[in-house]
């Protein structure tokens, strides 16, 4: 899915559009991802880290605090506002049409049944698609960013390890066990090999000893 009436049509440009797409998509999320980890550091761990150390505050409630604030500004600065721009620009949008493609948009469902800038008596079309994609780039960052800080919080840690599969302490002891009684067998192992070539070197050390005692005699 996407935005508008834009497709490819000829086989070269179907071919085109998978192959930029395979190449385009893992860049653009490693490109995603190393810009959120550098701007959450300025964003919520070192404002956190401050309010814990300056005044004293629990780190969780100034964590809990700050992503209830950054939540908060995120949903005015990149919905409400915005909406409420498009309300203003798109001559068919109301605010809950306008809100609803900033929620489709962010949240990278792109129906694509509400693409803004293709009136006809738009004015500065190419500067008004220009200043949309700067806003989808910027918003799509900063919701990435509110995700990492929520996802941070203890609390909602604690809630994810009742997901995770948990290990059944019976099984990891046979493991253990096994794992012991495999290390003692090669040990033991390998002093039965050390015996028999003691074994097997005694022989020709006592042929030895008889001959060397009868030529001792016999001198």
């Amino acid at each position: 899915s996407g935005y508008g009436h834009t497709v490819p049509l000829s086989d070269g440009g179907k071919a085109f559009c998978i192959i930029y797409s395979v190449i385009g998509i893992p860049f653009t999320l490693l490109f995603l991802t190393a810009v959120v980890q550098r701007i959450i550091v300025y964003v919520t761990r070192r404002p956190v880290l401050y309010f814990h150390i300056r005044w004293g505050f629990s780190k969780q409630v100034v964590a809990i605090i700050h992503a209830m604030v950054l939540g908060f500004i995120t949903v005015s600065c990149f919905f409400l506002i915005p909406a409420a721009i498009f309300s203003v620009l798109e001559d068919d949008w109301n605010f809950l049409e306008s809100f609803y493609f900033c929620f489709i948009s962010l949240s990278t469902i792109g129906l694509g049944d509400y693409v803004p800038g293709e009136g006809y008596n738009q004015k500065f079309r190419e500067l008004y698609k220009i200043g949309i994609t700067c806003y989808l780039l910027m918003g799509l960052i900063a919701m990435l960013v509110v995700l990492e800080t929520f996802c941070e919080l203890h609390e909602l840690k604690k809630f994810r390890k009742l997901f995770y599969v948990k290990k059944d302490k019976e099984e990891d002891q046979v493991h253990i066990m096994e794992h012991d009684q495999l290390s003692f067998s090669s040990i033991s192992d390998q002093a039965a090999s050390m015996k028999d070539d003691q074994k097997a070197n005694e022989p020709f050390v006592n042929s030895q000893s008889p001959t060397s005692n009868d030529s001792s005699l016999n001198n």
